[in-house]
C-alpha cells in the first residue's frame, strides 16, 4: 500500500481567500496579484479558484507546497498487480484513511498482510488492521512504532518490507508513462476517474511482462 502526490491542473495564484480580499490583478489580466510572503495559508482561509477540491500540499518537510491531489494504490505481492485505487483530497492523514478503506473493500483472507512504509506506523492506524486479522508488516519508525515482536519476528516481515518497494515501480510508470504526474483534469470526480484508467493501464503492461505478450506494428 502506498500513495502518491498528483499535482493538481491549478496554479498557485488561484489559492486565494475565500472572503474575496485579494487585490485583483494589477495588469489587468485574470490572475490575481498574490505576494505570499508572510502570508498565513490555510484551507479554512483559503481555495483555489480553479479547482476547489484540491489542496495545498508538500509530501515532505523539504518538499515546496503545491496544490495537488493523493492517489492511493493497493498493490498484490506475487505478481505486482495493483487491485484497488482510490484518490483523496491531500491531507496529512489522507494515506492511512485510504489504506483502511482500500482494506475494507478489497482484503478478504484473514491472515492477509499489508505492507506499506513508515507513514502507517501509527497506533490508530495499525490497531484498526487487528480486527479484519490483517497483520501490519509496516517499516517501522525509529522510536514510538506501532509495530511490536507479533509482526517483526516472522521472516515474512523482512520479505513483505522488501517486496513492498515494488510499489515505486507503478507510481513511476503512473508519471512517466502515465499522465498522473500533473493531471489535466479538474474536480475530484474526475481525477479519480482518470488516477483509475491509468493504473489499470499499468496491469495490462504488466501482464504483458509477465505473460510475454508481443506487439506488432504490422
Amino acid at each position: 500500500m502506498d500513495g502518491t502526490l498528483i499535482q493538481a491542473w491549478a496554479s498557485q495564484k488561484s489559492f486565494v481567500k475565500k472572503d474575496g480580499s485579494t487585490p485583483p490583478p494589477e495588469d489587468g489580466g485574470r490572475n490575481p496579484t498574490v505576494n505570499f510572503k508572510g502570508e498565513k495559508r490555510s484551507h479554512e482561509t483559503h481555495a483555489s479558484t480553479t479547482d476547489p477540491d484540491t489542496r495545498l500540499y508538500k509530501k515532505s518537510e523539504g518538499d515546496k507546497a503545491q496544490l495537488a491531489f493523493l492517489g492511493h494504490a493497493l498493490m498484490e505481492n506475487r505478481n505486482g498487480l495493483v487491485v484497488d485505487v482510490e484518490l483523496t483530497q491531500a491531507t496529512g492523514t489522507a494515506e492511512r484513511e485510504a489504506a483502511h478503506t482500500l482494506v475494507k473493500r478489497s482484503i478478504r483472507k484473514p491472515g492477509a498482510t499489508l505492507g506499506a512504509d513508515k507513514n502507517y506506523d501509527t497506533q490508530d492506524f495499525v490497531s484498526k488492521l487487528r480486527p479484519p486479522k490483517v497483520t501490519p508488516p509496516v517499516a517501522s519508525k525509529d522510536q514510538g512504532s506501532a509495530i511490536d515482536g507479533r509482526t517483526s519476528r516472522h521472516e515474512g516481515y523482512r520479505k513483505s518490507l522488501k517486496i513492498r518497494k515494488r510499489i515505486e515501480e507503478v507510481f513511476d510508470w503512473a508519471k512517466t508513462v502515465g499522465p498522473l504526474r500533473q493531471t489535466k483534469f479538474r474536480s475530484l470526480k474526475k481525477v479519480a476517474a482518470q488516477t483509475l484508467f491509468t493504473l489499470a493501464a499499468y496491469n495490462l503492461t504488466r501482464m504483458g511482462a509477465i505473460f510475454g505478450w508481443r506487439y506488432s506494428t504490422a
